[in-house]
C-alpha cells in the first residue's frame, strides 16, 4: 500500500512550509492568492419545492434579492428514480425539493434563467446523470452549448450507502454511472465540476468534524482512484472535482476543519496521484450551514446559529456558501425567511470588513493547533480506512456507519445530560412557544403532475421512446458510457422514472445487508 502524508507535530510548525501565502502549496490560507478581495464567495441558496414552476419563481425571486448561482433542491421520488404518478411517490412529490419527471419540468424550472449567464448546482446522486442530461438539453434548448454550461451535479453515490440513503443500484453499477458523468464531462463539459464530494449528509447524519473529513476525503480518494482505472489522466479531471461540507457551532474548529482539508487533499494529489496541476491539488469546496443545530424550539435563535455558521465558512475559505433559514426545523424555507438566510451572507461580505484581508484568522497560535490536531486525527483515520481497501471496503464492512453511529449516540448523550448546552432546548428554555408562518406545500400537487405527465406521454413519439430505452438497455449491459444513450432517452421525452426502471432491470436494486 502506498505511503500516504504524515502530517508534522504542531512543534514543528514551520510558518514557510506548512502555512505559505494563500494560493500556494499547499493551500491552507486559502486557494487563490487574493481570496475574497477578489471574488467574493457564491451565494447559492438550495431550494426547491412543490412544482417546477413555483420553484421557478423562487429561483427569480432569490437572483433579484442579489443570490449569485442557483441550487436546486430534488423531492425524494426524484432522487430514487420514481416519476410523480408512481405509487411509491405517493406523499413525497414535492415535498422536500422539486419534482422533476421530464424534459418539460426541467424546462418549465429555469424558463426566463439564461443557463450560460447563471452557475447551477444540483443535489442529486443516484440519478445524476438523468438530471444532468435533461439540463444539457434544456440548454440546447435556450441555443447554448455544452461546452459554455458552469455548475456542478453531486454525483456522490458512496456518502448515500453511508449516511442519507437515496441509492437506487448496487455500489458497483453506481459507480459506474458516477465515472460515466465524470468522463462525458471531461471531454464535453469543460466548465462543469463532475462531482461535489459530500461531507455534509455525513455529518448530518451524526459524524463529528473529524469523521466529516476523514470519509469524505477517503470517498474522494476512491473516486480518483476508480477514475484513473477507466483510463482517466488524473491531471485532466482533478481540477473538476468539488467538495461540500458542513459547517456546525465550535467557531474555531469548523475553521479549522476546512484548512486541515485542504492541506491533506493537496499533498493527497500531489504525493499520492502524481497531480501537477496547482488546479488540481485545490479543494475547492460548497459549504451548507448545519440543519441538524436548527432547532424547533425558539425557532428564530436559529438566525444566529446561521450567522456564527456562515462566519466560520467565510474564514474558513469557502468558495461557495448557502444559508439556512430559520424556520427549517419546522418546514421548507418561506420567502421571508429565505431572503433573511441570503442577507446573513450579504451583511458579512459587504459589512464585516472579513472579505477585506486574505486570511484573517490564519497565524493565531490556538487556530494552528486546532488545524494541526485535525488534520493528524484524520491523516490516522484515512490510515485505517486504506488497510480495509478503501471506502468501498470500509462500507461494505459498516466501518462508516457504525462510526457514525457511536459519534451521534455521544453527541444525544452530551444533550440529555446538559454537558452539551443546546439554548432553548436543555437550557433557557422560553415560558411562551414562539409562532411563525411556515410553507405548506399544496396537496392538490400530486393530482397537478399526475395529469401533466399523463399529457406529457399523450404527446410524445411513443416509437421513438421505446427505440431511446432499447439502446439504453443494449448499452447498459455493454460497458459504453452511458450519458449519450440518456441523452437521447431525454431528448425522446422519456421520463426519469421510465429511464431508471431500464437501467434497474439490467443493474438489479440494492439492498442494505
Amino acid at each position: 500500500m502506498k505511503e500516504i502524508y504524515r502530517p508534522r507535530d504542531i512543534r514543528d510548525l514551520d510558518y514557510a512550509r506548512d502555512l505559505g501565502p494563500a494560493g500556494a502549496f499547499p493551500y491552507t490560507r486559502g486557494i487563490y492568492p487574493d481570496m475574497y478581495r477578489g471574488k467574493l464567495w457564491t451565494m447559492r441558496q438550495y431550494s426547491g419545492y412543490a412544482t417546477a414552476e413555483e420553484s421557478n419563481r423562487r429561483y427569480k425571486f432569490l437572483l433579484k434579492q442579489g443570490q449569485t448561482g442557483l441550487s436546486v433542491a430534488f423531492d425524494l421520488p426524484t432522487q430514487m428514480g420514481f416519476d410523480s404518478d408512481h405509487p411509491m411517490a405517493q406523499g413525497e412529490v414535492g415535498r422536500t425539493g422539486v419534482a422533476v419527471s421530464s424534459l418539460e419540468d426541467i424546462e418549465a424550472l429555469f424558463l426566463g434563467i439564461p443557463l450560460d449567464k447563471v452557475s447551477t448546482s444540483m443535489t442529486i446522486n443516484a440519478t445524476a446523470a438523468i438530471l444532468l442530461a435533461g439540463y444539457i438539453v434544456a440548454a440546447e434548448k435556450q441555443g447554448i452549448r455544452p461546452a459554455v454550461l458552469r455548475g456542478t451535479v453531486q454525483n456522490d453515490i458512496l456518502k448515500e450507502y453511508i449516511a442519507r440513503g437515496t441509492y437506487i443500484f448496487p455500489p458497483g453499477p453506481s459507480m459506474r454511472l458516477v465515472m460515466d458523468v465524470i468522463e462525458y464531462c471531461n471531454e464535453h463539459l469543460p466548465k462543469w465540476n463532475t462531482i461535489s464530494i459530500s461531507g455534509y449528509h455525513i455529518r448530518e447524519a451524526g459524524s463529528n468534524a473529524v469523521q466529516e473529513v476523514a470519509f469524505t476525503l477517503a470517498n474522494g480518494i476512491a473516486y480518483v482512484e476508480q477514475a484513473i482505472k477507466r483510463g482517466l489522466d488524473v491531471n485532466s479531471f482533478s481540477a473538476r472535482l468539488s467538495f461540500f461540507f458542513n459547517c456546525h457551532n465550535d467557531f474555531f474548529e469548523e475553521i479549522a476543519k476546512f484548512r486541515a482539508a485542504r492541506r491533506l487533499w493537496a499533498r493527497f494529489m500531489k504525493e499520492r496521484f502524481g497531480v501537477n496541476d496547482p488546479a488540481g491539488q485545490r479543494l475547492r469546496f460548497h459549504t451548507q450551514t448545519a440543519g441538524c443545530t436548527l432547532q424547533a424550539q425558539d425557532p428564530l435563535n436559529n438566525t444566529i446559529r446561521v450567522a456564527l455558521q456562515t462566519l466560520a465558512a467565510v474564514l474558513g475559505g469557502t468558495q461557495s456558501l448557502h444559508t439556512n433559514s430559520y424556520d427549517e426545523a419546522l418546514a421548507l424555507p418561506g420567502e421571508e425567511s429565505a431572503k433573511l438566510a441570503l442577507r446573513t451572507q450579504q451583511i458579512i461580505a459587504f459589512e464585516s470588513g472579513v472579505s477585506e484581508v486574505v486570511d484573517p484568522a490564519g497565524g493565531s497560535y490556538y487556530l494552528e493547533r486546532r488545524t494541526r490536531d485535525l488534520e493528524l486525527a484524520v491523516a490516522d483515520y484515512i490510515r485505517r480506512i486504506d488497510e480495509m481497501g478503501g471506502a468501498l471496503g470500509a462500507i461494505k464492512n459498516g466501518f462508516f456507519k457504525k462510526e457514525i453511529e457511536e459519534s451521534a449516540y455521544q453527541q444525544q448523550r452530551a444533550i440529555e445530560e446538559k454537558k452539551k448546552v443546546v439554548v432553548g432546548v436543555n437550557e433557557f428554555r422560553s415560558e411562551e412557544a414562539v409562532r411563525i408562518k411556515t410553507l405548506r406545500v399544496n396537496p392538490r400537487v400530486q393530482r397537478a403532475r399526475v395529469e401533466k405527465l399523463k399529457t406529457m406521454r399523450r404527446r410524445r413519439d411513443r416509437r421513438k421512446v421505446s427505440a431511446s430505452l432499447d439502446r439504453l438497455r443494449h448499452s447498459a449491459r455493454s460497458k459504453t458510457n452511458l450519458m449519450e444513450p440518456i441523452l437521447e432517452c431525454v431528448r425522446c421525452q422519456a421520463t426519469l422514472g421510465e429511464i431508471c426502471d431500464v437501467l434497474r432491470g439490467v443493474f438489479g436494486i440494492y439492498q442494505e445487508s
